[in-house]
């Protein structure tokens, strides 16, 4: 699957430290092998967003089947993630 980010999610990466930044990174790239990872979960209230968590962080994204495309809109802490 084809992976495409929300403008404002390469600024949100840019202020990581290091480490969850790669850590951020790899899971991102699995997502266009597995879209539904083991420990992903889909948000409540809507069709097509899901979340993978890892440490305190959430990624927050949208799968499109027929298309076969990602979309990344969110990569925050879980405090600011759902706002």
């Amino acid at each position: 699957m084809k992976v495409q980010f929300h403008a404002d999610v390469l600024k949100q990466l840019q202020r990581f430290p290091r480490a969850e930044f790669e850590t951020a990174l790899r899971i991102i790239i699995g997502l266009s092998h597995d879209p539904r990872p083991s420990g992903a979960k889909k948000l409540v209230g809507s069709t097509n967003d899901w979340r993978v968590r890892f440490g305190q962080y959430r990624i927050i994204y949208g799968i499109d089947d027929a298309a076969g495309e990602i979309t990344v809109f969110v990569v925050a802490k879980r405090s600011d993630a759902y706002r």
